[in-house]
């Protein structure tokens, strides 16, 4: 439903001097690195269907889908306020579309923790409580600038907007997240949601970052407790991975890294969370195949066919005629595009078209 750009950040509550520690996308933050420092990394979303397309076309230029993750650390109590460096990392949350929420839930003396002790529950309260206020300061500043102009007297747009603000701070005051409200919002609310960049109605993958050995039995004290917590605030995907382990298997080539996984009987968490991450701010794409180049073309879900065109070219959206388009596991199943045209399956779909994740599409367009 919110505006968004294709970014995440990742929330590590951890020391401002900071500790090792993995981020989406298999980047290793050192700890010397200043504690300002804004990470950023463009991550590959891993995808079986593109490696079928580029096996199937062999092309020259091969262009997967990317997901930006931005690394944000050492957010603590009281940045809503300005403590610590909090004003400089909200401003980076605001800017970009969803949240992996990174919990500690392993022990280790090495790796000093702000509070002195491991609670990923008292963790992820703080965290989101930081949020909320910073949310609760904005809307509360909205409504006073409203309300002085009120003996001028307000306009209409105006008084929608005092409503909406209204309804979203009496929502935030109450302890609950903006992205826990849907049920609740307008279509004027939403307008007002849309045009703010509330930190509280971005999208949350809960990150658990978990000891070698507790990720490799699947057990852990505080994953059950996690869950808990995560149901009773709106729900939300959650993600057990090792941070331990991650780091080990970046520096591994491909074949060292195939075979300790499989020696220890072990899959990466990586490709999900960011598989998970991708759809969390409703990214879906669409493929465009041939001997040339196969490529992924980034696009929000429930875009028509004319504006997944002019992700390509503008040209292709203003002189849009058609789409001729293939699923893509009618295209598997078929074995080429020969094949989905003799069963009949190969569609031209016009400007109505929603398009699907994972079309694989030619635009024909007329010149403007």
């Amino acid at each position: 439903m919110f505006h968004t750009s294709g970014e995440l950040p990742v929330l590590h509550h951890r020391p401002q001097h900071g500790a090792c520690c993995v981020a989406a996308g298999g980047s290793l933050r050192h700890p010397r690195d200043p504690a300002h420092a804004r990470h950023q990394s463009r991550v590959t979303v891993p995808d079986e269907r593109f490696d079928w397309l580029c096996n199937q076309y062999k092309p020259k230029s091969k262009v997967p889908a990317f997901l930006e993750v931005v690394d944000i650390a050492g957010l603590v109590k009281g940045a809503s306020s300005g403590e610590g460096l909090g004003n400089a990392f909200l401003s980076h949350i605001r800017a970009v579309d969803g949240i992996f929420h990174v919990m500690r839930a392993f022990d280790d003396p090495d790796v000093i923790h702000v509070e002195d002790r491991v609670d990923p529950i008292d963790d992820i309260e703080i965290i989101t409580n930081e949020l909320r206020l910073k949310d609760i300061d904005f809307v509360e500043k909205n409504v006073a600038e409203l309300k002085k102009m009120i003996p001028r007297g307000l306009k209409k747009e105006q008084k929608e907007e005092l409503a909406s603000a209204e309804k979203v701070l009496a929502w935030l005051v109450q302890g609950k997240d903006i992205r826990n409200g849907m049920d609740e919002w307008n279509l004027k609310d939403v307008d007002y949601l849309n045009e703010r960049q509330f930190l509280t109605a971005k999208p949350v993958v809960f990150l658990v970052n978990l000891s070698p050995e507790d990720y490799a039995r699947k057990k852990n004290k505080w994953l059950l407790k996690i869950a808990d917590w995560v149901t009773a605030h709106g729900g939300g995907k959650i993600i057990p991975f090792s941070g331990k382990l991650e780091a080990d298997l970046v520096d591994m080539p491909d074949d060292e890294r195939a075979r300790c996984l499989e020696d220890k009987k072990l899959d990466s968490a990586l490709p999900k969370i960011i598989k998970t991450g991708f759809a969390a701010i409703q990214l879906i794409y669409f493929f465009t195949a041939g001997e040339d180049e196969v490529k992924c073309w980034t696009l929000r879900r429930g875009m028509k066919a004319p504006q997944a065109a002019g992700t390509i070219h503008t040209d292709f959206e203003k002189g849009f005629i058609c789409a001729e388009v293939m699923a893509f596991e009618e295209l598997r199943e078929a074995g080429s595009e020969s094949a989905v045209k003799a069963k009949g399956r190969y569609r031209q779909e016009g400007k109505g078209y929603v398009m699907q994740d994972g079309d694989v599409t030619l635009f024909k367009f007329g010149r403007t």
